[in-house]
């Protein structure tokens, strides 16, 4: 049984225009932020123009996809996967957070001051 990507790439052999080139491309882009769920892709790019002539290599995809049985794979993270995606903080990240958020406090803290300075002049002024 063949893969998606097998697939896409025998449509490569089989068109070798610019055009078709480029409609894959924008297929095998989208299928990395679908997680190779070609449905998924296909329905991405709905509504984005497509070269001249790919619709036609589009639609012989999603034939030939659907004939395999791989047009709709759902492909969870691995727990592994997802705990290696996730990044762990050093000193200097949590060091930079530490400054940004006292400088967004110092800041307000002195916005307040100011506005209680200005109103307790304002209000004594009469």
């Amino acid at each position: 049984m063949p893969s998606l990507y097998d697939i896409i790439s025998d449509l490569r052999r089989e068109h070798q225009t610019p055009s078709a080139a480029r409609t894959l491309d924008l297929v095998v882009s989208e299928l990395g932020t679908t997680q190779d769920n070609l449905k998924a892709a296909l329905a991405r790019l709905d509504g984005r123009p497509v070269p001249a002539g790919g619709e036609e290599v589009l639609e012989e995809l999603a034939s030939r996809a659907h004939a395999a049985g791989v047009d709709d794979e759902e492909i969870p993270l691995a727990p592994d996967e997802i705990r290696a995606s996730k990044e762990k903080l050093d000193a200097s990240q949590l060091g930079i957070g530490v400054l940004l958020g006292g400088t967004a406090l110092l800041s307000m803290a002195l916005t307040a001051a100011a506005i209680v300075f200005g109103l307790n002049q304002v209000l004594h002024w009469f």
